[in-house]
């Protein structure tokens, strides 16, 4: 009886882990402790009331990781990013759909999407980018009071079997390092 077996620790109603990885076609477990914050709710305010993207321009760039300022908008990185460099447009004002913004919104929203696209081909290389909004719970709006347009960063062969799966999706870089590289990388008007 080796020190892993089941029999020498666990209890007969408790899952070997080590056996999980044993024999043909047998499963390898991926731990992913720093997505206990998003199941579990962090991140977000304490008072339900709050709006994350309306206290984000009041933190420091690295706090909030904000990428770029503008007059009427600002971009910031997804705290809980779909993929490396996911970054999202927010007008400063809340307000919660698209036809709610006013027409310099939309012209800088649509400015800053432009630029966070050649930001994230400069330093990311991406070759392609999933952009959009969606606009109430009904269609998936995680804040759904608070207009907000993602750009998705893509690349050839970016998907696998962990989101499929395993409901996974591995990030090879920390978000304060990804900040760094796009607010360095933030194309000039």
């Amino acid at each position: 009886m080796d020190e892993h077996s089941a029999e020498s620790r666990l209890p007969d109603d408790v899952e070997d882990a080590y056996a999980l990885g044993e024999g043909p076609g047998a499963f390898q477990r991926l731990w992913t402790p720093h997505r206990i914050a998003y199941i579990s709710g962090g991140g977000r305010p304490a008072d339900p009331d709050a709006c994350v993207f309306c206290e984000a321009p009041g933190k420091s760039d690295e706090e909030s990781l904000v990428v770029h300022r503008g007059e009427l908008a600002y971009v910031l990185l997804n705290l809980f990013p779909y993929n490396p460099g996911h970054l999202m447009v927010v007008p400063y004002r809340h307000y919660p759909s698209y036809d709610g913004a006013t027409a310099e919104e939309i012209a800088e929203i649509g400015a800053l999407t432009q630029r966070a696209m050649r930001a994230l081909g400069g330093s990311g290389r991406s070759r392609g980018f999933n952009i959009g909004m969606n606009q109430g719970i009904a269609a998936g709006a995680g804040i759904a009071a608070h207009l907000h347009q993602h750009v998705v960063p893509r690349w050839v062969g970016d998907t696998n079997f962990f989101p499929i799966i395993g409901e996974t999706k591995a990030m090879p870089k920390l978000l304060g390092d990804v900040r760094a590289d796009l607010a360095a990388a933030w194309p000039p008007a």
